[in-house]
């Protein structure tokens, strides 16, 4: 397969200028798009990206890092931002993370190697001198799920305090006292501000339940079951459950199933994030609304825009959670 380097060798002219002729640049002199072009016809060449990308210093692409490409909630902000890429004649480039430290690093070097004009950055192992850093090198780059106040024009974030907090609380309001906490065990702050918020709820309620009411697992279905199952060996009075996310609700509700739990009518169960999962188990799941179709398409929008120089407008970034009533809570008498 002939190379750029080939092309340049054929038609007797430097790599850059046949780039400026693959971009159609003004620099490119007559003489040199001929030869460039009969040496392309004549060894059947095709530009690739990289190729187009010289001159330009640009390949068109936008740049997303997230957590886990494999979970809904990151595949469903994958699909806005590329949605929001084709709008605008952009590729969509993808990084895994994992919420560890090297091997965010290692996806950002990447996404930036790759010359994508525009990130979109969903950390949480990067320290926020680090991610400032790079956003001082990238001005398209945009946090998202993060808030750091020296980039605060710059984060797109949700209050899972407060997302917490109203889950807990629509509990306590259809009467129940006795509301177990089912947690992520990976060490990020929404695994935090999420329990502070259930916390918080319980207390501002006049609520004391002992550390046996919080379990942690894995923020997928297997973690909300073995989460469940510890719960229930504790053989704690549990007539609420607070998850997570609804991946981790609906491991909750598959022990419940197995262990003749009748939902809700023994006991009520609330997720997070409200995805696709949620409003096709059985019974559907109440759950907290985490808008990440909004969240993501102010992201790319906001990145392109940035990269291109474009004026921002002050607008609202910080987005609020709210309550999706459906069939897994019931009231307590």
């Amino acid at each position: 397969m002939s190379t750029i380097k080939d092309v340049a060798k054929e038609a007797c002219v430097s790599i850059a200028t046949v780039s400026r002729v693959i971009n159609k640049s003004p620099k490119a002199s007559k003489s040199a798009i001929d030869a460039v072009t009969n040496a392309m016809n004549k060894l059947a060449y095709r530009p690739n990206a990289a190729a187009k990308a010289l001159v330009s210093q640009n390949t068109n692409t936008i740049g997303v890092l997230v957590g886990d490409v494999s979970d809904p909630f990151f595949g469903t902000l994958i699909k806005t931002v590329d949605t929001v890429a084709q709008q605008n004649g952009k590729h969509t480039l993808i990084g895994n993370g994992y919420h560890d430290h090297q091997q965010e690093l290692e996806a950002i070097e990447l996404l930036i190697n790759n010359r994508c004009e525009a990130l979109i950055i969903h950390s949480k192992a990067l320290s926020d001198d680090e991610l400032i850093s790079y956003a001082n090198e990238i001005k398209g780059l945009v946090l998202i799920n993060r808030h750091i106040e020296k980039l605060a024009d710059r984060c797109i974030s949700l209050d899972n305090y407060k997302g917490a907090y109203l889950a807990t609380e629509y509990l306590i309001r259809h009467g129940h006292t006795k509301i177990a906490c089912i947690a992520s065990n990976h060490p990020i702050e929404d695994t935090d501000e999420r329990r502070l918020g259930y916390l918080a709820a319980l207390q501002d309620n006049g609520i004391k339940l002992s550390k046996d009411y919080i379990e942690s697992g894995t923020p997928d279905s297997e973690g909300g079951e073995m989460a469940m199952t510890n719960l229930l060996t504790k053989s704690i009075e549990m007539t609420g459950v607070v998850a997570y996310n609804d991946h981790m609700a609906a491991g909750v509700l598959s022990v419940a199933h197995e262990n003749g739990i009748q939902v809700p009518e023994k006991l009520s169960i609330i997720g997070f994030d409200d995805v696709l999962i949620a409003r096709y188990l059985y019974p559907r799941l109440t759950t907290v609304r985490y808008p990440i179709e909004m969240m993501a398409e102010k992201a790319a929008i906001l990145a392109l825009k940035l990269a291109s120089g474009e004026s921002i407008e002050p607008e609202a970034m910080h987005f609020t959670p709210t309550i999706v009533r459906r069939d897994s809570v019931g009231k307590r008498n």
